[in-house]
Parts: structure tokens; C-alpha cells; sequence
């Protein structure tokens, strides 16, 4: 009764997401449906080989169905249920095993008629209508599973106001997370062009760390900068996506941190480079920041160097009134000049570009300053370090950025996601690219790729 009447309703059906591929229903002889009864071990099995999740589950629907072959039998395909697992959510919700099964069992058929409620809240909501104009249509009680699942577990979180071809955070309740890592940069990602984390951006990351996601910062910034941006929007400390007793990636790639907190790589620009942008600054008046660990050094007061204080939340910078004294302060892990846009691209790139030869880089993470770090440097280097370091793979990572420096990063991941207003290499190597970080990239990315 229940496939007649779900293959009744695409006659007419007006849905818009649902997988058209079986179109013409009454161009079959007969149509065949297996449901198989089983225990959550079973389940459990066939739930690891088909969809890579190593737990039981409550209904799997596997089609069978293949327009190009023409066969005057439509085959519809398998529908799979604990019996098990269905017990205690009918004890959960209140009703019969019976009832939970024929709940089950509609979710299972939709599936196989093309609704798929995993691919967007539009989607979502196109099921759940379905799943409640069958059970209401053949006289079965019990809500749908999609209403019946997000009774259960939402907390009355109100959902987030995003279009229809995302999933807003109160439905992400119903889904399992893809990854259990997300690798995400700050500057031109994370933050905004007010080097602000917005409210969206903020809430995408507690939603995910509630889920049981690991939020992993991978950034050129020192970790106090971030820690102070995070501070503002509840995500410094402990539970939060940065502290300083979590892993992490700074500096490029030059500063990894793993368990505790603990520092587990190191990379230091050579003194002679050093030495030489040092004297380059003073002779052309550019303003220069060496960061070393958690400090900034200066070789003169400048807006610009303030600006790294007061905009992009570095630590405030030291005055440091000779080179030698500067060099003799610490380890420098990298250099950043600050100029205009045009006089990086025009002036300071193409000269340290050759001047660095191979004892270092350029890099830029944003349009106005320009970056020297070790040769071999990349956040994608310090990623599979931290990788190792926590016995976890790049199969297990989404990756989040904009910039150039963010180009290892995005290939490594498993899913990279470049911003729409990142550099043409970044998208270039992404595999999607997403809306900007004026537009709440990051919160689009983990709505839409993460769960």
C-alpha cells in the first residue's frame, strides 16, 4: 500500500528536489520492493560497507533501479531495518515497534523514489512532507522520522536565516559530520574585511564543535592575535576553537602546536635574510615586523606597523632601536613588509622574490603586506605534521582558506574550500570554491560540506 501510493503521488508531484530519474511510473509491468528485518549487528555492516560509517543505524535504502536498461520491471531496490535499533526508538517516542517500523519503512521508500533529504533544508522539507502525507494517507500513526529525529535531539535552538539550498544550524542535528577535522585560515576567511569574526561565522564553528568536530586554526597570525580575535566572539578557551593549551597552526606553518598545546615544530628564517630586509627597511623607510614566537619587533614607529596592532589584533610591536639588537632579541620566524597594495605587487615582491634566492620565500596572505618565511614553508606542511602528530589522515579534514599560503592546505585536505574573495591560486586548487568572507564564507562552508 505504501509504494502504490508513494508512486501515486510523483504523477502529479510539484516536489523540486527529488531525483526525477524514475519518471514515467506507469510505464512498468510490475514493480519489485525487498525489505529485509534485521539486528543492529547486521545493519551495523552494511551501514561500514555502503556509506564508510562503522555504527548501527536505523533504515538503509539501496535502489537498484536503472533507467538506461528499460526494463519492463521497475526495481525499486532494498529497504533495511533494525529491528533493534527501532525498538528503542519506538520505546523513545512513545509507540508501537510496529508503528516505528512503518515510519521506517516510508522514510526507506521516499529514499528510493528519489528524496533525499540530506542535501539541502529545501530538500528536508520536501521529505518531510511526504513522509507525513503517506503516514496520514495509509492511516499509520507517529510522526515522520525527519520530524521524529529532530524532536529528539534539537534543543530549540532557533535556525539560522540561510537559503534554501543550505542546511541552517537547527537541522544540522539530523546530520552525522563528514569530517572530523576542520582546518580553517583567519585573515580573508574566518574574518571579515573589518578583521571582525561575524555572529554566522561564529555560531557555524560552536554548531560544528558541538557536533564533535575538531576546530583546528591555520593561519599566518601568532596564536595570541587569534586567541584575542576568538576571545570576542566566545571561542577562546576551554571548548573553544583556540586556547592555549590546543593544537594549532601559526606563522605559516612556522609554529605548530599539538596536544596540550605543546610546541611540536619550529622553522626559523635564516639571520643573513634577516639581517638584509632589516637594513633594506631602514634604508627605504618600509616598515618591517619580525615575529619571533609570540612577539613583534620594529625597527621604527610607522601607522602601518600600529595598524598590525589595532586592526589585525597582533601583539603590539616593540621599537627596537638597532639591527643588531634586534637580531640579538630571538629566533625570527619570519618577516612581514607593509606597504601599499601596488607598492608590494610593484616593488617589494619582484625584489625579495630574487633577493631571498633560496634561503627563503615570499608569501602573501593578504594585498598590502608581503611575507618572508623559510624556504619550504606552507600551512599544508604544518597540517600533515599536526596530522601525524595526532595519528589522524587528510581524509579526515575539510580545509577552509583565500590565500596563496593557503594552497597546500587546500590540497592536502579532503575537501578544500576556497573563498570567492581569495587569490586565483587558491581557487585554482580548491575543490569549491565558496561565497566570501564579507558573505560568511566559512559558516556557508561548514553548513553546506561538513555534515
Amino acid at each position: 500500500m505504501a509504494m502504490k501510493l508513494g508512486l501515486e503521488g510523483l504523477k502529479d508531484s510539484v516536489y523540486k528536489t527529488r531525483d526525477n530519474s524514475i519518471t514515467d511510473v506507469g510505464g512498468f509491468e510490475s514493480v519489485e520492493l525487498s525489505v529485509l528485518l534485521c539486528n543492529d549487528e547486521f545493519i551495523c555492516k552494511l551501514n561500514k560497507e555502503w556509506r564508510g560509517e562503522d555504527h548501527a543505524t536505523d533504515v538503509l535504502s539501496m535502489s537498484q533501479h536503472v533507467p538506461e536498461l528499460k526494463l519492463p520491471v521497475l526495481m525499486l531496490g532494498d529497504i533495511v531495518i533494525s529491528v533493534e535499533t527501532a525498538a528503542r526508538q519506538a520505546e523513545e517516542r512513545g509507540h508501537t515497534l510496529l508503528d516505528e517500523i512503518r515510519i521506517l519503512l516510508v522514510h526507506g521508500l521516499l529514499h528510493l523514489l528519489g528524496f533525499d533529504h540530506e542535501i539541502s533544508d529545501k530538500a528536508e522539507a520536501e521529505m518531510e512532507k511526504e513522509e507525513e502525507h503517506l503516514l496520514k494517507s495509509l492511516g499509520w500513526k507517529g510522526k515522520g522520522l525527519i520530524q521524529s529525529a529532530y524532536d529528539a535531539e534539537t534543543n530549540g535552538s532557533p535556525p539560522l536565516n540561510y537559503p534554501d539550498d543550505r542546511k541552517r544550524e537547527g537541522s544540522l542535528r539530523f546530520y552525522r559530520p563528514k569530517f572530523n577535522f576542520i582546518f580553517c585560515d583567519m585573515d580573508g576567511t574566518l574574518l571579515n574585511s573589518e578583521s571582525q569574526v561575524s555572529t554566522s561565522n561564529a555560531t557555524a564553528l560552536k554548531v560544528a564543535i558541538s557536533r564533535g568536530v575538531k576546530i583546528v586554526i591555520a593561519t599566518g597570525k601568532t596564536r595570541p592575535a587569534v586567541i584575542r580575535l576568538l576571545k570576542k566572539v566566545d571561542l577562546a578557551g576551554k571548548g573553544g576553537a583556540i586556547s592555549e593549551f590546543s593544537p594549532g597552526i601559526f606563522l605559516q606553518g612556522l609554529l605548530v602546536y599539538g596536544r596540550q598545546g605543546r610546541e611540536i615544530f619550529r622553522s626559523n628564517l635564516d639571520p643573513n635574510v634577516c639581517r638584509e630586509a632589516s637594513m633594506y627597511s631602514l634604508k627605504h623607510q618600509t616598515p618591517l615586523i619580525a615575529f619571533s614566537e609570540d612577539r613583534c619587533l620594529t625597527l621604527f614607529e610607522h601607522p602601518l606597523v600600529d595598524s598590525l596592532h589595532t586592526v589585525y589584533s597582533e601583539p603590539k610591536a616593540e621599537i627596537i632601536p638597532t639591527v643588531d639588537q634586534l637580531l640579538a632579541g630571538g629566533d625570527i620566524q619570519k618577516l612581514i613588509f607593509l606597504d601599499s597594495a601596488e607598492g608590494v605587487a610593484t616593488t617589494l615582491r619582484p625584489y625579495w622574490a630574487e633577493a631571498t634566492g633560496d634561503y627563503a620565500s615570499v608569501v602573501q596572505a593578504v594585498p598590502d603586506m608581503l611575507e618572508i618565511v623559510p624556504s619550504g614553508t606552507s600551512k599544508g606542511r604544518g597540517v600533515r605534521l599536526l596530522l601525524d602528530h595526532l595519528g589522524a589522515s587528510p581524509t579526515e579534514v575539510m580545509a577552509i582558506g583565500d590565500g596563496e599560503n593557503d594552497v597546500e592546505m587546500l590540497e592536502l585536505a579532503s575537501l578544500g574550500v576556497a573563498l570567492s574573495n581569495g587569490s586565483e591560486k587558491a581557487k585554482a586548487v580548491a575543490d569549491v570554491v565558496g561565497l566570501s568572507n564579507d558573505e560568511d564564507g566559512a559558516a556557508d562552508a561548514i553548513y553546506r560540506y561538513a555534515f
